[in-house]
């Protein structure tokens, strides 16, 4: 099993070597790990060195103590980048990944060929939101999370249609440590980025589902006004885009990511 131990955690990753092809790493969601990005791997992975990894908290990687900070959460993604030994990759971040994407951004720029910033937005500040999800998973379970985060993940449509892709993201989010996600919401409840956002300067997509309850579209059209030259990608769907709006999310990213290559 793929591991690497840097100082206070382990990380769970999987890399698709390629030779002669640039790295594309992959950063998942708040309660989802590395499979999330199922429906685009084989895509992808046509185009480049493909890495993806298992947030703190999340999947098969360890659970330190809470609460994170997103930029501990940032500097997890440089340590996998030098234990890999990559100098620089294409990063697609959605969601809480998108938050690590604009820290990267912001701190690493060196590290980052291009940027995509998926479902996301620079700045959390709803606090009683966060703070009643961190005490339901600590004192009830993720079992009683889970229900209202998927609602708003996918829309009513898709929820009807296709229930088994649904099915497997909420198996997914109850098996993540109740102190993880607890933790990770903490990273996402103190996050401020938006003062800064105008200082990216990566060649960056700013992709978003046109109905997305939990970053709604202001929130992405706020990064990109913000972040000067970056393109927009709009899509069908709610808030885990690349898996209700697959195709168009793949293609969409693939055509981007190669202008930049």
């Amino acid at each position: 099993m793929p591991l690497l131990a840097t100082g206070e955690i382990t990380t769970y990753y999987e890399f698709e070597a390629a030779p002669q092809r640039s790295a594309l790493l992959l950063s998942n969601s708040l309660g989802t790990d590395l499979s999330m990005w199922d429906p685009q791997a084989v895509q992808f992975a046509k185009h480049f060195s493909l890495l993806r990894y298992d947030t703190r908290g999340h999947g098969r990687s360890s659970v330190p103590p809470g609460p994170y900070r997103i930029e501990q959460m940032s500097r997890d993604v440089i340590e996998l980048l030098d234990g890999l030994k990559l100098d620089r990759v294409h990063f697609c971040g959605l969601s809480m990944g998108g938050m690590v994407g604009q820290w990267l951004a912001l701190h690493a720029p060196e590290r980052l060929l291009s940027l995509v910033l998926a479902d996301t937005t620079a700045k959390s500040d709803d606090e009683d939101f966060w703070n009643g999800h961190i005490r339901t998973a600590l004192e009830k379970g993720m079992d009683f999370v889970v229900p209202g985060f998927v609602e708003g993940w996918f829309t009513e449509a898709f929820r009807s249609k296709c229930p088994g892709s649904v099915e497997r993201i909420a198996a997914v989010f109850r098996s993540v440590s109740p102190e993880g996600f607890a933790a990770c919401c903490a990273a996402l409840r103190e996050m401020d980025q938006s003062a800064d956002t105008a200082k990216i300067s990566v060649p960056t997509q700013v992709v978003y589902g046109k109905y997305d309850p939990a970053t709604p579209p202001a929130e992405s059209k706020f990064l990109l006004h913000s972040i000067a030259g970056s393109e927009e990608l709009q899509l069908d769907g709610a808030h885990l885009s690349n898996i209700e709006a697959t195709d168009a999310f793949t293609k969409g990213v693939i055509d981007f990511l190669l202008r930049h290559d």
